[in-house]
């Protein structure tokens, strides 16, 4: 079977840039006459195909984004990817879907497949081993070769493009100053998410909140776990300190098991021990007791996220600023805390 040619291999033939090649089969009144003629005339000559492109009709765009996301089993994900999915199909666009499964180097292959295709933009929320490496060269080269990148949830100040970003610092000051103010003198904190940009802040926002409301932080009771630390253990050498009352969970795994290891141990909830976690997942509401939760508004930081980037790809001649978008967080009080009176 003969090899597909790409964009990348047209640019290494011609010794320019994807960009290049991308503008000049656009019709770009950037690119030169003479190298327009001899780009589009080498990939008729072999055969170019893509996606939504027809090299006769010299279209400018192929209406196709790629998605990255970290991790499908998080629920916050699959509603964002949800909201991007809505957004892009209103404005005609299609996707290309990939998971990066929290790893570096498969992002960042990720990304070497997806420049190598026609895409007019990509939207990524970074792995956690690109955040704990912060290498991110690879995003850095894709906005390099003209290709825009919107990143959501977990991002980087080290990269120049549009953001969506959860309030996260603030949404953990709320969370536990509502255990506070529900009659929680103790709060401890679960974080498994400590590499992640979005755990410090919510660790920020929870020592915030201490200081407040003049409670000393204690930092024995700021849990934190990595991947392969055992959660039981840890969590009932915590609990051994039968004055702590109330549990911050980081994100939902970490809530559903800290409430089975609770109920386990004989705890009255949220009598004795009052419980709030991040991400409000459909689980949540269904256990028993249903588990107070941030919701991030996971659908609605899709549909931004889609939106700023279908903005830039269809106004891509206007110099515009980069958008950092900050989504509020709601707490959803349920059954594993306490009623404020």
């Amino acid at each position: 079977m003969p090899k597909r040619i790409t964009l990348k291999h047209i640019a290494e033939t011609f010794g320019v840039s994807i960009a290049t090649v991308s503008k000049a089969l656009s019709d770009s009144y950037e690119i030169s006459t003479s190298t327009k003629e001899k780009i589009v005339a080498y990939a008729r000559e072999n055969n170019y195909k893509s996606k939504s492109v027809d090299l006769s009709l010299l279209h400018k765009k192929t209406k196709t984004i790629g998605v990255i996301i970290p991790n499908i089993m998080n629920s916050f994900f699959a509603k964002v990817f949800v909201g991007i999915e809505a957004k892009a199909n209103a404005h005609g666009y299609h996707l290309i879907s990939c998971i990066s499964n929290e790893s570096y180097e498969k992002e960042v292959k990720t990304m070497e497949l997806l420049k190598s295709d026609t895409l007019d933009g990509i939207i990524i929320s970074l792995a956690e081993e690109t955040q704990v490496k912060q290498q991110y060269a690879h995003l850095k080269n894709v906005i390099n070769e003209g290709v825009p990148i919107v990143m959501f949830d977990r991002v980087s100040d080290a990269i120049d493009c549009d953001k969506v970003v959860v309030n996260d610092l603030e949404g953990a000051f709320e969370a536990t100053t509502h255990l506070i103010k529900t009659g929680c003198k103790r709060v401890a904190l679960i974080s498994v998410i400590d590499n992640l940009s979005v755990g410090k802040l919510r660790v920020e926002g929870y020592k915030k909140a201490l200081n407040n409301s003049s409670i000393p932080i204690e930092e024995k009771l700021i849990v934190r776990l990595g991947k392969h630390e055992d959660f039981d253990t840890a969590l009932k050498i915590v609990l051994a300190d039968k004055t702590i009352d109330g549990l911050l969970c980081l994100e939902q795994s970490a809530a559903v098991n800290a409430l089975r290891l609770v109920k386990h141990m004989g705890y009255k909830i949220p009598e004795e021990m009052s419980i709030a976690c991040f991400t409000n997942g459909k689980m949540l509401q269904h256990l028993t007791p249903s588990i107070s939760a941030i919701s991030q508004h996971g659908k609605y930081i899709g549909e931004t996220a889609a939106s700023i980037l279908i903005d830039r790809i269809e106004n891509e001649d206007v110099q515009k600023p980069f958008i950092k978008k900050v989504v509020k967080t709601s707490l959803i009080e349920r059954e594993s805390t306490k009623n404020f009176n």
